[in-house]
């Protein structure tokens, strides 16, 4: 053999037997790999999920806050963390004020007579006693109603038919939910005396679809409902014909000295337990279903993984952290939760939050520079059978109820769902828990406890991640 072929055999015996970081990691993190793949396979099997939102959407019901089913929950949630093996459980109470729906209704008065399908938006004031009526204007879109000049809905009925576009990954919400939010405000600026909107919605069912809105300082607050898709539908059709009045009544009512409550339980850390992870979904509910999807499924979801990370003979390293976080629908649950936490944001190592019903997650996001971390490298081999990617974007939002955590510097993952069908649902008398597919929610487990565990079990500390290693 000549001596550059003797070197150069030197050389790759050399470097075969130099691994590289990722692997060398890869071999340092071999027995956390192993117990976070047979999680994962466990979960597919598992009913844990399946009987806590059985459990929740059959022995609570509808949870609006203020009401008697929230004051349920917040008793059935201190029940089942106990039953399930948490610690540290703790009931956080905060100040809350309440809004109840009353009887509501609204028909066609002409050119015909005809009852039409609408839900009060939540938060909505009540019409006068005996109702109100008036003629509709009809906006197609809501920049339509934008462009109306102030004035020019005096004494008139404002509706918007503005639809929603379905896609994966729920954008669409964002973009027709303006209309529900904000809507009512901008007709009353303009003169009107009620609102009326296409529910948010990807349904064409009669179903409407509540939620709610949010009444500008200094304007009048009108009364305002949501209209089931073929009715926005028919009063775009006839509007287009000639003149169309309506008549509408809401019998709404608030009260200012309700109470809520964040609960919480532990899964506690074997080694580093003041290094907690924070998860979970919303307690609360509209009062039209039995809030299956929104958010009974996420509630269920985290805290199943969490549970079976507890039945482990030994604990990860940190603390798993389950929050039923108790007013998610009208707000006021994140603010509450990190000011009541505020003192520990620095033990927190990453938030996340599942709130997108129980349809199978297609893509995780991590904080920047995640992707790249070897803590994490093993990550896609534990996603690829559960057909879920670990993106290249970093998660920009984890939910509503962390929106507070990461508003204090507190890293936050978002496990992306599938938003096809969840806007055929949410908000309406359709949330109920026939609509779970319990295989595509035993899907959601297994990605969130294979993730949790590697989390979990590492010393990845997710605030120090090196700015060049995004992707």
């Amino acid at each position: 053999m000549s001596r550059h072929l003797l070197a150069l055999a030197a050389g790759i015996a050399l470097l075969s037997n130099i691994a590289s970081p990722a692997a060398q990691a890869q071999t340092a993190r071999q027995p956390a790999f192993k117990t976070a793949e047979a999680l994962r396979d466990k979960a597919l099997k598992d009913d844990t999920a399946w009987t806590v939102v059985e459990s929740l959407t059959t022995d609570v019901g509808p949870r609006l806050v203020g009401s008697p089913g929230m004051a349920r929950a917040k008793d059935w949630a201190v029940k089942q963390f106990e039953a399930l093996g948490f610690s540290n459980i703790k009931v956080e109470e905060f100040a809350k004020s309440s809004w109840t729906r009353g009887a509501e209704s609204a028909s066609i008065v002409a050119p015909y007579e005809l009852p039409l399908s609408i839900i009060g938006l939540g938060r909505t004031v009540p019409t006068p006693k005996g109702g109100v009526e008036g003629e509709i204007v009809v906006f197609d879109a809501y920049a339509d109603l934008i462009a109306a000049p102030e004035g020019s809905l005096k004494g008139k009925i404002a509706v918007v038919v503005q639809p929603m576009t379905r896609t994966q990954d729920g954008s669409g919400y964002g973009a027709a939910g303006i209309a529900r939010r904000s809507g009512a405000s901008e007709a009353a600026r303009r003169g009107a005396i009620a609102y009326l909107t296409r529910s948010i919605s990807t349904s064409d069912l009669r179903s409407p679809h509540t939620g709610v809105l949010s009444y500008t300082e200094g304007l009048p607050k009108i009364p305002a409902a949501a209209l089931g898709v073929p009715d926005a539908e028919l009063l775009q059709r006839l509007a287009r014909k000639g003149p169309v009045r309506i008549r509408m009544k809401l019998e709404s009512s608030v009260d200012e000295k309700a109470v809520a409550w964040n609960i919480s339980g532990d899964i506690t850390g074997s080694s580093k337990p003041e290094e907690v992870i924070v998860i979970g979904g919303h307690l609360d509910s509209w009062d039209v279903g039995t809030g299956a999807i929104d958010d009974a499924s996420g509630i269920a979801i985290t805290t199943a993984a969490a549970k079976l990370i507890g039945d482990l003979p030994t604990h990860p390293a940190r603390t798993i952290r389950v929050v039923m976080w108790g007013s998610e629908e009208s707000g006021g649950a994140s603010e509450a939760y990190a000011e009541a936490n505020k003192d520990k944001m620095g033990q927190f190592v990453i938030a996340g939050e599942s709130d997108l019903g129980a349809d199978r997650i297609y893509a995780i996001q991590l904080p920047k520079g995640a992707i790249a971390a070897p803590q994490l490298a093993d990550l896609p081999a534990l996603m690829a059978p559960l057909k879920i990617i670990v993106s290249r974007e970093p998660a920009p939002f984890a939910g509503s109820d962390t929106e507070g955590l990461q508003e204090a510097g507190v890293p936050v993952m978002s496990l992306r769902q599938s938003a096809l069908r969840y806007f055929d649902l949410h908000h309406s008398p359709d949330d109920t828990l026939d609509k779970i597919d319990p295989a595509q929610l035993n899907q959601n487990v297994a990605a969130w406890v294979a993730l949790l565990y590697l989390i979990a079990d590492s010393d990845i500390d997710f605030r120090a991640l090196p700015a060049g290693a995004a992707k």
